[in-house]
């Protein structure tokens, strides 16, 4: 529901400017007005109870990822992350005929990045995006033997099976890791797109064909095995069915080393990768007598719109570690984490626990509701702690703040008016950007809230624990489970992160609550009106 101001435009922006010179008040009257015969008065509140602390994430669920990571990442606050993939592979075609006397030329593994294309003068240059780090790593690619499930014995095949991030000894464990395939001692992603060239069809004296394919990690794998994995089984049970493909080759096992370094790490979209096979058959198994053999070209492409997981190795900073085991989830923390994948989320509660009346509602809200509060606006600042960041493209430019009992997120959210633009400008009304001072470092964040509260006010809607996380893009939907629960107080548990928040690798500090800098600390900001 979206709620009006009911005072004109004018008068409106007036009382802003009054009360922003009035903000070292905790109550202060921004103006009057007669609506409807009755006098309503414009005020500001900023002494309203906030309570914030932050709480580290064993483990996330990461499979079922709309984007993926691979590599390294030196986070200089919370340290180094090692991130490797489990990825089943699948027929494009089961049950595929390579006719007779087929031979396997060569094998291409091909996982695009995000990149921007430009042409001039008939010329295209690339440039990459979602790549981090400048420095080589070691990847190799084993086979994979852990059998990946699509669904959930534990509830009755009803559920789709949940993988975490975790689980890194589990498909090292006994014989899960199969033959090393590929090894690429000294990887660095590149703008570089890559140039094909095909044969030009019956034209034989013609120059071949060139096509430019985008930057992408583009390797040639070895022939001998997939002609003996997967060519050798032509008209076999094994390839008849992608069930029957993924119980008998499970996968590809990617495994990531920084050499010493901080090392590189990429993001990409799993679903334009691919593992292709060229090869070359005949149509008939004995050309009769004097016939001319003609050899066929022949393309099986494997995907990976199987099950996918990412596994996380943190390196995580020992001291905030310490800090962290012991959140005071009663006064709220002086200083505010968060860090995403399996990493740290920072817990808000409003309004405080006073119950003087024993009707399970806040003694705080309860006097907004009687008194009729309308809220015109409402948000949370978070200041950024300058002194514990480095500050400029090492912070991440979006957080997101949600619903922990209802794993939504806010009111605010559908609201807000940028919710149709490009990923990097939207919702910005709701979860500001990232405001940088002129030395380009990270000075607050600005969450407004104002639907939240006027649900809470107006509609005796449940004053629920809110959840503040890192986000790579603002529109990714959905929710992943944390592998273990996490008491975050007033009898609520921390069960779900957004998807968004786990394929995100940039984390930072704010000031809490209860820091001393009152200039800095966390405070919810409301202005509203209500009935004399």
């Amino acid at each position: 529901m979206k709620f009006k101001n009911t005072l004109p435009q004018l008068l409106a922006i007036l009382f802003l400017i009054i009360g922003l010179a009035s903000c070292q008040e905790d109550f202060s009257s921004l103006g009057s007005d007669v609506i409807g015969g009755q006098p309503i008065n414009v005020l500001s509140k900023t002494n309203n109870t906030v309570v914030a602390f932050s709480k580290k994430l064993e483990a996330v669920q990461s499979n079922g990822l709309p984007v993926y990571q691979l590599g390294t990442y030196s986070d200089p606050i919370y340290g180094k992350t090692k991130v490797d993939l489990v990825s089943q592979v699948v027929l494009g075609t089961p049950d595929p005929d390579f006719g007779y006397e087929t031979e396997l030329d060569s094998v291409v593994l091909y996982i695009p990045y995000f990149s921007d294309a430009t042409t001039s003068d008939e010329v295209t240059t690339y440039t990459i995006d979602s790549v981090y780090g400048t420095n080589p790593i070691n990847l190799k690619i084993y086979e994979s033997n852990y059998y990946l499930r699509d669904f959930d014995p534990t509830t009755g095949l009803q559920d789709r099976q949940k993988y975490y991030s975790n689980l890194g000894d589990v498909f090292e464990g006994g014989s899960n890791v199969g033959e090393l395939i590929y090894e690429e001692e000294s990887f660095l992603p590149s703008n570089e797109g890559h140039l094909l060239l095909t044969a030009d069809g019956d034209d034989e004296d013609e120059d071949p064909d060139e096509t430019l394919v985008a930057p992408g990690y583009r390797v040639k794998l070895p022939v001998a095995f997939f002609e003996e994995k997967i060519l050798t089984q032509g008209g076999n049970s094994v390839l008849a069915n992608n069930n029957n493909f993924k119980d008998y080759f499970r996968g590809l096992y990617f495994k990531t080393d920084d050499l010493g370094t901080d090392g590189n790490l990429f993001l990409f979209n799993i679903a334009n990768a691919s593992v292709t096979l060229f090869y070359t058959y005949q149509d008939e198994e004995e050309p009769a007598a004097g016939e001319e053999v003609e050899r066929e070209e022949g393309v099986l492409s494997l995907s990976f719109t199987g099950n996918n997981v990412n596994l996380f190795d943190n390196d995580f900073n020992p001291t905030i570690a310490a800090a962290l085991e012991n959140s005071d989830m009663i006064n709220g923390e002086e200083t505010l984490y968060v860090h995403p994948g399996a990493g740290v989320a920072t817990i808000i509660n409003l309004f405080g626990t006073e119950d003087a009346d024993g009707n399970g509602v806040s003694d705080e809200i309860d006097e907004m509701r009687l008194e009729q509060w309308l809220v015109n606006e409402a948000n949370l600042i978070f200041y950024v702690d300058q002194d514990k960041v480095t500050g400029g493209t090492a912070e991440p430019d979006r957080l997101l703040i949600y619903d922990v009992a209802n794993e939504s997120v806010l009111l605010d959210y559908g609201n807000d008016n940028t919710v149709y633009e490009e990923a990097s400008d939207a919702v910005t009304g709701h979860l500001g950007k990232l405001q940088r001072g002129s030395d380009e470092n990270g000075e607050y964040y600005k969450i407004r809230i104002t639907h939240h509260l006027n649900n809470i006010v107006l509609h005796d809607s449940t004053n629920v624990p809110l959840a503040l996380v890192v986000t790579q893009n603002v529109l990714t939907p959905g929710f992943n489970s944390i592998k273990t629960p996490i008491d975050i107080g007033t009898d609520s548990e921390l069960e779900a992160v957004p998807t968004s928040s786990v394929f995100s690798h940039r984390g930072t500090v704010l000031f809490g609550n209860n820091t001393a800098n009152e200039e800095k600390r966390l405070k919810l900001q409301v202005y509203y009106t209500k009935p004399n």
